[in-house]
């Protein structure tokens, strides 16, 4: 199948903006619990439709007192937090663009993203940001105000409007339409300089709206209570914004954590409780990973890959019969499911809060046996993809006919196109308006309202859609030879103890490898091997551990050829950060900056 087409569900609405949906949910249900909010002594407090709406509403006149006009672009520079969200529907209210920057972001970055932009204001969360920013000041005349989160910005801004009536907002949102450019986003730049995608509030409420037509029903845990989500993607990313869009305009509760570690992160899941939550994989890969090595640490590691066995083929089977190729589970199975479910898989589940049965996954490739084990042990996750120039999800696997290993099918109101290439093409009311101030860029990517997405696929004859690479990734050997990295890193990764990998040799005699490792998954294996703790120069050297990393790089070289295959790899002693350049906020590797940083050791691979 080259095209497949999913009709609508939703349209962009005619008129209107993004921070309606919070005035029709204060005036339709003011009392319903709108988000949970941790309070000073870090325990969630509600925060209720009525009461949300009167702090967007004082925000968005106190920036207003403070010079902020319909059509600026104001920075905001902060992790996942309530503020934010305030921030931004309060923004949207007087129809200023937001501009969203990584809190990680290093000064030139900042610097770049506040120029190109031209943002004439700016929110950040605390001192640190504001000294990244004040290294650039000089260079950007354009800015005027600088607000700091942690020294009073909020009582200040609302100090500054309370004098201001509440009319005048209205009339600032009453302007804004569906073709108002509601953000602009710069992409993560895993090459060359980030540009900024320019995003309406059409494109999020068709996306949103969409969203919540078609998975509602994946938002509960059982039926009849009340949806809830804990949000922990970074903001500054398109997959999170869509999040809390999608979370006003379809009345489903959520909070923040803005700690993706597992020590903060874990806590808040039990107390939230949330009934579903949208992560990237990284996410599901660390609570398996936790799992199975709290189950060797007590000696319940037979019983545990037992567990995984049933769980695979449990899901396996269901899948199977979902799609009519297949009878299901038989009662052998099902007696083993049923017994692993109240020793196991019940613990898994504990981990996230207790009441998750529904995930969606997006932002990179999930293994298949992954999604299959998790189904099985009783959380769906529904994997999709996406970009920042799609407004997050282009494509997802739908309620009730999920296909593991792939990334679903177009979302309703979507065409995906697989041109003669192989690139994957995208149509729909989501794809953006182009990049600001790069008409080439725009020339280059966007041909008639199709996005050239520069990844590339394949669609099955029911129209579902896998990811085999990116257009710009595929490595050709001197001999010839085209070379996917992607599906050949992903399954090294899939080994406990390695943390990333990058598959090189372009231009070169054959294919190579630089592999990292888990620190927290290789000193558990030390433990239970009873081996002294080993300093980072010290394990890449180590026999036994490169025996278990070469067995990562065969189970990834039965994917393809010999031609194609990792021949050789160095272990390094340190892993790839975003703070060494070397990772975007994302955590998408950046081929080229890692190639120069490493550039002996990549050479060393093809000396011997």
């Amino acid at each position: 199948m080259r095209e497949f087409t999913n009709p609508p569900l939703a349209s962009a609405p005619p008129v209107g903006g993004l921070a309606d949906a919070v005035f029709e949910y204060a005036q339709e249900d003011p009392l319903r619990v709108a988000l949970g909010r941790k309070d000073g002594e870090g325990q969630w407090r509600d925060v209720t439709a009525a009461e949300f709406r009167d702090e967007v509403l004082a925000l968005a006149k106190g920036m207003l007192a403070q010079g902020v006009r319909f059509g600026d672009r104001v920075a905001i520079m902060c992790r996942t937090r309530y503020e934010w969200t305030l921030f931004d529907f309060a923004l949207w209210s007087i129809g200023a663009e937001v501009v969203p920057i990584y809190p990680t972001s290093s000064a030139e970055q900042v610097f770049w993203m506040l120029h190109d932009a031209q943002v004439s204001a700016a929110m950040v969360e605390h001192e640190d940001h504001a000294m990244t920013i004040a290294t650039v000041i000089d260079r950007l005349p354009h800015l005027h105000r600088l607000w700091q989160l942690d020294v009073g910005a909020l009582q200040e801004l609302y100090d500054a409007g309370a004098h201001l009536e509440d009319e005048v907002v209205h009339r600032h949102r009453q302007a804004v339409t569906p073709e108002t450019t509601a953000t602009v986003i710069y992409t993560s730049g895993t090459t060359g300089r980030p540009k900024g995608c320019v995003l309406s509030h059409g494109n999020f409420m068709f996306e949103a709206d969409t969203v919540v037509a078609r998975w509602e029903p994946v938002f509960h845990s059982k039926k009849g209570d009340e949806a809830a989500t804990l949000l922990f993607l970074p903001l500054a990313h398109v997959f999170g914004r869509m999040v809390q869009v999608a979370a006003f305009r379809g009345r489903v509760k959520f909070g923040h954590q803005p700690q993706l570690n597992a020590a903060a992160l874990l806590p808040d899941l039990a107390a939230f409780q949330p009934t579903f939550f949208l992560a990237v994989p990284y996410i599901f890969e660390k609570v398996f990973n936790a799992a199975r090595r709290k189950a060797e640490t007590e000696g319940r590691s037979g019983p545990f890959e037992k567990a995984v066995e049933v769980a695979v083929k449990y899901a396996d089977a269901i899948e199977a019969k979902a799609w009519g190729i297949g009878p299901g589970p038989s009662a052998g199975l099902r007696m083993q499911h049923q017994f692993f479910d109240k020793v196991v898989y019940t613990k898994i589940r504990a981990a996230m809060g207790g009441r998750v049965r529904h995930a969606m996954s997006g932002g990179s490739a999930m293994d298949r046996r992954l999604g299959l084990f998790f189904a099985g042990a009783g959380v769906q996750i529904y994997e999709g993809y996406g970009l920042t120039e799609t407004t997050a999800a282009a494509t997802a696997n739908p309620p009730g006919r999920t296909r593991y290993g792939t990334v679903g099918q177009a979302i309703p109101g979507t065409t995906v196109h697989i041109a003669d290439d192989g690139e994957v093409w995208l149509h729909g009311a989501h794809v953006f308006q182009g990049y600001l101030n790069n008409q080439k860029a725009t020339d280059a990517t966007l041909h008639d309202g199709w996005l050239a997405t520069g990844d590339l696929g394949s669609l099955d004859e029911d129209g579902y859609l896998t990811i085999t690479g990116r257009k710009k990734e595929i490595l050709v050997t001197s001999g010839g030879k085209s070379v996917s990295p992607g599906p050949l890193e992903e399954r090294v990764r899939d080994h406990p103890l390695v943390a990333q990998c990058i598959v090189v040799g372009n231009d070169r005699p054959y294919v190579a490898a630089l592999i990292t490792l888990d620190a927290e998954a290789v000193e558990h294996w030390l433990q239970m091997r009873g081996k002294p703790r080993l300093t980072p120069a010290e394990l890449v050297r180590d026999p036994d551990l490169e025996t278990e990393v070469r067995r990562a790089v065969v189970a990834a070289n039965t994917l393809v050829s010999q031609a194609e295959s990792i021949r050789t790899f160095r272990i390094l002693a340190h892993q790839f950060t975003e703070e060494h350049g070397l990772l975007t906020p994302s955590l998408k590797l950046k081929r080229k900056a890692i190639e120069k940083a490493y550039a002996g050791e990549v050479e060393a691979l093809y000396q011997a």
